[in-house]
């Protein structure tokens, strides 16, 4: 049995511990409703220009024009470009396992195609350069600080330009979307070639330009929205994850302190039976 030493010494560490997961949480919180209200602000926006997007593709199709729009190009998918998004940090439950197991779900599906990575996230990184994955890019330092959305328009220009030479044939994003405080979404969606959404009722739009080349220089937009989008989606998700992971950790911890607590009650108290004992044996001894 350890002795009384050894117990307040551990008892002692798990609150220290107990202490950082509070605080832990308590940061998470705060990053977290930063965090979702530019998820909520960002929604409208991609809502939007995917229905300007659908008005002007079916203005397009009734012209017969478009279909030599680049981003639009649909080709044998033998080489694919894989946007995966991750977090920079651990601590977080399995927000990180989960959506990298999703990954690597996805490459055994497409066997037979060559998977190009660009790696959003130092633990996506960390994760597919031990494994010798081909890594076309990684951004391992955009979510230390807020989701900026210069970096967004860097990865989509980067993906589009690849895209327009034809040096990859599709591109495919995974990402946690932030659903709630208590959960999130893997989602895993094609972006390159643009799936147009389906026809609805068609706004009477006035164009100033011809409807195909309104579409032309919308698709661009809409892949930068889907990236910064799901960026912001990702970081809200991950502070969420992380907040009920320390939550979780803290409980955790208020249990195992309640247990060594017990513990030590019960080894401190089997040594002043044992002293008592002692003593009363001893005085019957000197009788």
């Amino acid at each position: 049995m350890p002795s009384l030493i050894d117990l307040r010494r551990r008892i002692r560490s798990v609150k220290n511990t107990q202490q950082i997961t509070k605080a832990m949480k308590v940061v998470s919180a705060a990053k977290l409703r930063r965090a979702q209200d530019r998820v909520l602000a960002a929604r409208p926006y991609a809502q939007i220009i995917r229905r300007m997007l659908a008005n002007a593709a079916q203005a397009a199709a009734e012209l017969h024009a478009g279909e030599e729009v680049a981003l639009l190009a649909t080709r044998p998918e033998k080489r694919i470009q894989f946007l995966l998004i991750t977090a920079d940090r651990g601590l977080a439950g399995a927000f990180n396992s989960n959506v990298i197991k999703l990954a690597q779900k996805f490459v055994q599906e497409h066997s037979d195609a060559e998977v190009q990575f660009e790696l959003i996230g130092r633990k996506g990184r960390d994760f597919f350069r031990k494994r010798h994955a081909r890594i076309t890019g990684d951004y391992s330092t955009l979510f230390q600080k807020a989701v900026r959305f210069e970096d967004a328009l860097e990865i989509a220009n980067k993906v589009i330009e690849r895209f327009k030479k034809a040096e990859i044939d599709a591109v495919y994003l995974a990402v946690n979307n932030f659903k709630t405080m208590m959960s999130s979404q893997l989602v895993v969606s094609r972006i390159l070639p643009v799936e147009l959404p389906e026809k609805q009722e068609q706004i009477d739009y006035i164009y100033e330009q011809p409807p195909d080349q309104l579409l032309e220089c919308l698709l661009p937009r809409y892949i930068e929205s889907q990236i910064f989008r799901a960026m912001l989606e990702s970081s809200a998700a991950e502070h969420a994850a992380r907040m009920t992971a320390m939550e979780s950790a803290s409980s955790n911890a208020s249990d195992v302190i309640s247990s060594l607590t017990l513990t030590m009650n019960r080894v401190r108290q089997a040594s002043i039976t044992k002293e008592l004992i002692e003593i009363v044996s001893g005085a019957a001894a000197l009788e």
